[in-house]
């Protein structure tokens, strides 16, 4: 019976699971990929996720722990100067399983599991940056409406200022035209009386 038991066993025995962890773990750290079955790759992945966060603090401790596993010591070193600081603000979620279809021969379902990147290792701080930039993009946007607004009411001030001014010039106008035949009138008449006395004048010589 299966009773409390926390891990997929994958039909071997203990020792030949342990040699093929830690073949299958140092593949990984070594090529950040490899090709395996789905029970295998989910098998290893919970190792893996765990070595690599005792990587991100490079302390005597750490190293002789995952060096428990890790014997190559190429692979070791890189667990600690490269994978460990790549992850270093990534909380979980270090490594990514493809799937790839069944296996000719058995059927059995094939993934690829690997390591991500350094680009994708920060999406938060990307996401936050992405944030900022719609805020500020939305902070020049108010401002310059309420810079628009602003003008208009400006130019709506003006306009009612300077129309009393144009009335009153219009008033002004329209009252010195009123009055400007007034004036003229007792010229016409001394004209009439001048032109009245000289044809007088031309009919007494007569």
């Amino acid at each position: 019976m299966k009773h409390k038991i926390g891990y997929n066993r994958l039909g071997r025995k203990a020792a030949h699971r342990k040699a093929m962890t830690r073949n299958m773990l140092t593949s990984l750290f070594r090529h950040e990929r490899i090709r395996t079955t789905k029970a295998k790759a989910l098998a290893v992945r919970r190792t893996a996720e765990k070595m690599i966060t005792r990587a991100k603090l490079d302390s005597v401790h750490n190293r002789r722990m995952i060096g428990r596993d890790i014997k190559d010591q190429a692979v070791l070193a890189k667990m600690f100067t490269e994978i460990g600081p790549r992850f270093k603000e990534r909380p979980g979620g270090y490594t990514r399983v493809l799937k790839l279809g069944p296996r000719p021969s058995d059927a059995a379902e094939m993934v690829i599991l690997e390591l991500l990147s350094q680009e994708e290792a920060e999406p938060k701080k990307a996401t936050k940056a992405k944030k900022s930039t719609k805020s500020s993009d939305s902070g020049k946007k108010t401002e310059t409406k309420k810079a628009e607004t602003k003008k208009t009411e400006a130019k709506k001030a003006e306009t009612k200022k300077a129309a009393p001014k144009k009335s009153a010039a219009k008033k002004a106008d329209a009252e010195e035209s009123a009055e400007g035949p007034v004036e003229d009138a007792p010229a016409q008449e001394a004209d009439a009386a001048d032109t009245a006395q000289a044809e007088g004048g031309d009919a007494e010589k007569s």
